[in-house]
């Protein structure tokens, strides 16, 4: 992601030892912080605040002409402020507790410095629109008391707009600091030593030795292979560049269009948000905002995660099949057995992870212990041994990875302390009711809604962020549990990923495939459309396993073959061509399908299998007439 922003920098050898320090000490710190390290809260949340605000000043420009092998003079002052700022707010801590409301210059001070870097290190990682994500509610805070009744408010003071988003927990150094500390940089640190370790290039190549013989086979490799790094890596685009090297060449020698290959890739890469352990930032904002246990969320999340990936799959088949491709030769595929005996264990630190987490272990310390075993195991081939250099360089590339969430923390901070300080949350959630008339399904269409609008701007993170923190309410008031309710929220927040014009995902794939840019987003679209089907079925069903044992039963298989048959009717291709009349049909068992219930799952069964015999009645036609590379174009 770092380099499609036009403000990184390409630091000198000096200031890039300086940085790399800075990215290393801090993953070495909260490696021990989050697991096995005592340490007061201040310090604990003082420290990834200061990282969060520092780095990005050193790491990016702030305008296109600033030097790029240095910070400005304008960029070290800055970082000396927010030293200064943190600092004091760390030291003083206890102080500030005690006078509470009679807070002197020198703390407003510090609180302005603070609030301006913050608001200033999100616009330079992750650009203007996460900037104005903090301006506009301080504007709101300020003149809000020129605004209509409903949403308006009496108004504050900059002092105390300050005050609160400086100096509370609701603010800077709030839930999104505590987040960071305690999940994001041990776990995005996890999956820099899997890479290290070569788990990237042994998923890959394990997928294409399984897969790569069959209808669209290069393409499949990239599915499954997402699906396997989504497990560790949680960020959609480091995964489209790092697995879509590899795949989306090998997808276009097959016969894909580049387009059609990037978009694949980009597609099944969005995955890693929501498949678990890791599922990007989501899963551990959860935790601290919904009080849920991390293990209970990712123990339901796991399903649909999975249903995403077989979605994309048999899109990505019945795709190939309608372009008459094939997959490729078994002299130009890995063999498995060698695939399998010079990497099979590199499944082991995943496992030491999920099963640490299960018997009751911190998430940082499972990291941790993951993180060792994957050092251990590394020494088992020359080629991936970690040494001290390789494992510092892994601690760097976590601590940079981990940078585009962290930069969050301060607009984020912000955004949260002004929507407790007005109340506007509160009221959101009324009007939001109101306006849908206390009906979910609209509920539903509006919060759709506002993740696409706001995802045009903001990453994945950000969007389930702003979204949650007034929307959550809403859902839960209509019904919804309160986890389902930041699932559903989630999921709808993925189409920043993959919607154009801002789509970073598919146009990273695009840059590796050398492809249209916007025809590549818009494919991805349509491969990863199931995102809006997925928070339906969580709302209306028990996918989620809220219900007794028999309804979570035909939940899961209901929407397993609902999934099939959305994907086939999405690729408007069976055996051959789909007709308007057989669409319609698909349709219907599609939506049948979705229910969970023996009766229309029989009925669902019934339309598939008759309007495949219908197909393949038409196909055999065909073959008489055309040769059989004609009908797949057909």
């Amino acid at each position: 992601m770092a380099d499609e922003l036009p403000q990184a920098r390409t630091l000198s050898e000096n200031w890039d030892k300086t940085a790399q320090l800075m990215m290393g000490g801090v993953s070495l710190f909260y490696l021990w912080a989050s697991s096995f390290g005592v340490l007061s809260l201040q310090y604990f949340r003082g420290v990834a605040v200061l990282y969060s605000l520092v780095v990005p000043l050193l790491l990016y420009r702030g305008w296109r002409r600033a030097r790029g092998d240095a910070p400005t003079v304008l960029d070290l002052l800055l970082a000396a402020g927010t030293v200064t700022g943190v600092g004091y707010w760390i030291l003083e801590h206890e102080s500030l507790a005690y006078r509470a409301g009679d807070y002197t210059w020198l703390d407003l001070s510090m609180g302005v410095i603070v609030t301006i870097v913050a608001i200033e290190a999100a616009r330079r990682v992750l650009g203007l629109g996460m900037a104005m994500c903090a301006i506009l509610p301080i504007a709101y805070a300020l003149f809000g008391s020129y605004l209509p009744f409903i949403i308006g408010h009496r108004g504050f003071t900059l002092r105390r707009v300050i005050e609160y988003v400086y100096l509370t927990s609701d603010g800077i150094f709030g839930v999104m600091a505590d987040v960071v500390a305690s999940f994001i940089i041990p776990f995005v640190v996890f999956g820099a030593f899997m890479e290290v370790a070569g788990v990237a290039k042994f998923f890959v190549d394990l997928s294409l030795a399984v897969l790569g013989r069959i209808v669209g086979g290069p393409a499949q490799a990239a599915v499954i292979s997402s699906l396997f790094m989504g497990t560790v890596s949680g960020s959609p685009i480091a995964e489209t560049v790092t697995t879509g090297t590899v795949t989306i060449p090998l997808m276009k020698k097959a016969g894909f269009p580049p387009h059609i290959a990037a978009a694949v890739e980009a597609a099944a890469s969005t995955g890693a948000m929501i498949m678990p352990p890791v599922m990007g930032a989501g899963a551990f904002i959860m935790a601290e905002m919904a009080n849920i246990p991390y293990l209970e969320i990712i123990k339901v999340a796991a399903i649909p995660g999975i249903l995403f990936y077989l979605s994309v799959g048999v899109m990505v088949y019945f795709e190939s099949r309608k372009l008459g491709l094939r997959g490729l030769a078994k002299e130009e595929l890995p063999r498995l057995g060698e695939v399998i005996k010079t990497g099979w264990y590199l499944f082991i630190p995943i496992i030491v992870l999920m099963g640490l987490l299960i018997i009751g272990y911190s998430p940082g310390r499972s990291a941790v212990f993951g993180i060792a075993t994957a050092i251990a195991l590394s020494w088992i081939r020359p080629e991936t041994r970690m040494g001290p250099v390789r494992i510092w360089q892994a601690l760097v590339d976590g601590g940079k990875a981990s940078l585009f969430v962290a930069a969050l923390t301060g607009a984020v901070g912000i955004l949260i302390g002004v929507l407790a300080l007005t109340g506007i949350g509160i009221r959101f959630s009324y009007i939001l009711l109101e306006v849908a008339g206390k009906n979910l399904p609209l509920t539903l269409l509006l919060i759709a809604v506002a993740t696409l609008v706001l995802g045009l701007a903001l990453p994945i993170t950000a969007t389930y962020l702003m979204v949650a923190v007034v929307a959550v309410p809403a859902i839960a008031d209509l019904g919804v549990p309160l986890l389902t309710a930041h699932l559903i929220i989630l999921w709808l927040s993925l189409d920043s990923n993959i919607t154009p014009p801002v789509a970073l995902g598919p146009f990273a794939a695009a840059a590796i495939a050398g492809a249209d840019p916007m025809k590549t987003g818009w494919a991805c679209f349509r491969f990863a459309k199931i995102i809006y089907v997925m928070p339906v079925l969580m709302a209306y069903t028990h996918i989620l396993f809220t219900g007794t044992p028999a309804q979570n039963f035909w939940a899961v298989i209901s929407a397993t073959v609902g999934v099939v048959g959305f994907s086939i009717l999405s690729t408007t291709f069976f055996l051959v061509r789909m007709t308007i009349f057989e669409f319609l049909l698909l349709a219907l068992a599609t939506v049948l399908a979705f229910i969970p219930s023996p009766v229309t799952m029989a009925a669902a069964i019934a339309i598939f299998v008759a309007v495949y015999f219908w197909q393949r009645k038409r196909a055999d036609a065909q073959l008489s007439t055309d040769p059989p590379a004609e009908i797949a174009m057909k």
